[in-house]
């Protein structure tokens, strides 16, 4: 079966994974771009064409940000990483930050109690809008995935409810020397998460800290009976 990833998703130090008071011109609130800064030198984020970046590194960062996109078919995101708005849509002119060529090329599931029509954009992206608990949405995600894996782009609501519902196969959590103090926390009411995974931490100059989590395999039934008898 197809894996469900998490990729590059910026935490501070005391693990917000946003600042607070997002709005169209402050897409992390009052985080700014603090969060993400760590990426803007990769030639990934050059690729996207994000901040106009012209030298790109190919180091820790480059090599963590570029499995990004191989082997995904498909995103899942919470309301919030597509858009400011709360509530009700007030219109539905708003198609995302990203332009009219969104970078994700994939059908792309936004999560919102609001359902409206998919919004069709260059490149291959298209926005579904669907109101489904986890297990639901990454059925639907899957099965416009063409047998490739399920990103999870966020926000942390929506990271956090995938890990509550022990869906997440793989996560990349780059944690970021920063204090936020306010905003939307990941970690919140995932204790003992870490013993669900196999986790190896990789340092970066940039300063961040790059935390890959891999599902541990269950413990075979000879392993729980304490081995075989050769």
């Amino acid at each position: 079966m197809s894996k469900v990833r998490v990729h590059n998703f910026s935490v501070s130090l005391d693990g917000f994974a946003t600042g607070e008071g997002q709005r169209l011109d402050a897409p992390f609130g009052h985080a700014g771009s603090r969060l993400v800064e760590w990426a803007f030198e990769t030639q990934t984020f050059r690729d996207m064409g994000i901040h106009g970046v012209s030298a790109a590194s190919h180091g820790v960062d480059e090599a963590f940000a570029s499995n990004w996109a191989p082997g995904v078919g498909a995103e899942i995101m919470g309301r919030n990483k597509f858009g400011p708005q709360r509530g009700p849509w007030q219109n539905e002119d708003w198609k995302g930050w990203w332009g009219s060529n969104p970078v994700f090329h994939t059908p792309v599931i936004v999560l919102t109690h609001h359902p409206r029509p998919p919004v069709a954009m260059d490149g291959g992206t298209t926005f579904h809008f669907v109101d489904a608990d986890p297990a639901t949405a990454l059925e639907q995600a899957r099965a416009l995935a063409g047998g490739l894996d399920v990103r999870i782009g966020g926000g942390a609501i929506t990271i956090r409810q995938f890990l509550e519902a022990d869906l997440v196969d793989r996560m990349h959590i780059v944690l970021v020397p920063i204090v936020l103090g306010r905003g939307e926390r990941l970690w919140d009411g995932l204790e003992g998460l870490e013993q669900r995974f196999a986790i190896e931490a990789t340092s970066s100059p940039s300063g961040v800290v790059h935390l890959s989590f891999e599902r541990k395999k269950p413990a075979s039934s000879e392993s729980l009976a304490g081995g075989s008898d050769r």
